[in-house]
């Protein structure tokens, strides 16, 4: 003990649950306050023990085991670690349900150090889909912290208001998401072409990011049919949900949905599509909980609901915060959804093709019989010139070249220029 002073009084020592005061004690010369590590005494704390009620419900304690005790302190100081790599999973458990309770994950100066150093240990085990549908504030104000999950396979932002500018898009085609995201739903956005291009842009011109995205959601979203060969930059892309856009359902649309994606149109709505099976899973799920709770709680003190008031009125984002939350949501409603028609594409079995996929194909996919059928009666119908074997209506001519994600666009060179 660093301030201890023989001379401040008689020293108690404590017996049988008794104080009893002693004497003739000799105490060890203190060192000076500037040679100690700590200005403090390390006092004991409530955490250390254990209280429990006996059977006549008198109340008793006992003492922590070592291990609980340095638990409690790791867990406070989890923002201070380096690295949990080679820390076995079941202690890395019980130190984050620790670091939970303590609240270490709520506090916007510890979280995001804290979760990025169990993120960078434990992977896809601290947080493996996360669910964020139509809560929008819980997205803007905990970005650091999401940004620290680069394990997810499954995120669904729908309904979060995105717009075509938001701070996640870097995140989403980010590196650290590139080799594990699966599912990517970002529906009811008012996400349009140039959107969904400045998105798309560092996959195409940079090769990088969303390798393994299977199941893409941009339902409810002002997009054309333009941003079809936005997507040809996915190679693993299984399914699409495009329903409640300006996508209109055609023969046109089939075919340059099946050239360069390889997608064809189900007539049944995809399951991976209604959402209800979306949900938080893993270490984190009750931290996100927490999160919104945090974000739901309204002041009790009267004062300091009039002083918040106050400061939003005088930076000017009072009727800012209350257009947002008074506006019109831009996910619709259940029944609406429910009432659009689905529009969903998927990618067909090996060896498989409907009916549709034989009308949207070319002609060179028909058999040389037929071939030779069409070859005969073009040549001999009236005399007329035969067909060039390069010109665009000919039989012989070779298919429709697929469009090459590495060609870049005005506007995708304009994008590269600001990065």
């Amino acid at each position: 003990m660093c301030e201890v002073d023989p001379g401040n009084g008689p020293a108690y020592v404590r017996e049988g649950g008794q104080l009893r005061g002693v004497s003739n004690i000799v105490l060890a010369d203190p060192r000076p306050a500037s040679s100690c590590r700590r200005t403090k005494p390390l006092a004991l704390r409530k955490e250390h023990f254990k209280f429990t009620y006996n059977a006549k419900g008198n109340l008793r304690y006992s003492a922590r085991s070592l291990f609980d005790i340095s638990l409690l302190f790791v867990a406070d100081n989890t923002h201070r670690l380096d690295s949990l790599r080679g820390f076995p999973e079941q202690i890395g458990e019980k130190l984050f349900a620790a670091a939970e309770e303590k609240c270490v994950f709520s506090h916007p100066d510890t979280a995001p150090r804290a979760l990025q150093v169990f993120s960078d240990a434990y992977g896809d085990v601290v947080l493996k889909a996360l669910c964020l549908r139509n809560r929008f504030p819980l997205l803007s104000e905990r970005m650091c912290e999401i940004k620290t999950f680069h394990s997810l396979e499954s995120l669904d932002l729908f309904g979060c208001r995105l717009g075509d500018n938001h701070d996640i898009f870097q995140h989403l085609t980010s590196s650290s998401l590139a080799s594990s995201l699966i599912e990517l739903f970002i529906g009811g956005n008012c996400l349009s072409d140039v959107g969904l291009q400045r998105l798309t842009a560092p996959i195409r011109m940079f090769k990088k990011g969303l390798n393994n995205l299977q199941h893409l959601d941009l339902s409810d979203n002002p997009i054309s049919e333009k941003v079809v060969r936005y997507l040809t930059c996915l190679p693993k892309l299984q399914s699409l949900d495009v329903s409640g856009t300006h996508l209109e359902l055609g023969t046109e649309l089939k075919k340059s949905m099946l050239d360069l994606t390889g997608l064809v149109h189900s007539e049944n709505p995809l399951s991976i599509f209604s959402h209800s099976r979306c949900k938080t899973e893993g270490w984190a799920e009750q931290v996100v909980n927490q999160w919104e709770m945090i974000a739901s709680q309204v002041p009790k003190q009267k004062k300091i609901e009039e002083s918040r008031k106050s400061a939003l009125r005088f930076f000017g984002r009072q009727k800012f915060v209350s257009d947002v939350l008074n506006s019109t949501p831009l996910a619709r409603e259940k029944e609406q959804q429910e009432k659009t028609e689905k529009l969903h594409f998927h990618r067909p079995a090996p060896g498989h093709f409907n009916t549709e996929e034989n009308v949207a194909r070319p002609a060179y996919n028909h058999n040389h019989g037929g071939k030779k059928r069409q070859r005969h009666l073009e040549g001999g119908s009236g005399g007329g010139r035969p067909h060039s074997p390069h010109s665009p209506h000919s039989p012989h001519s070779p298919p429709a070249k697929r469009f090459s994600s590495s060609s870049l666009s005005v506007e995708d060179v304009d994008l590269l220029n600001r990065y």
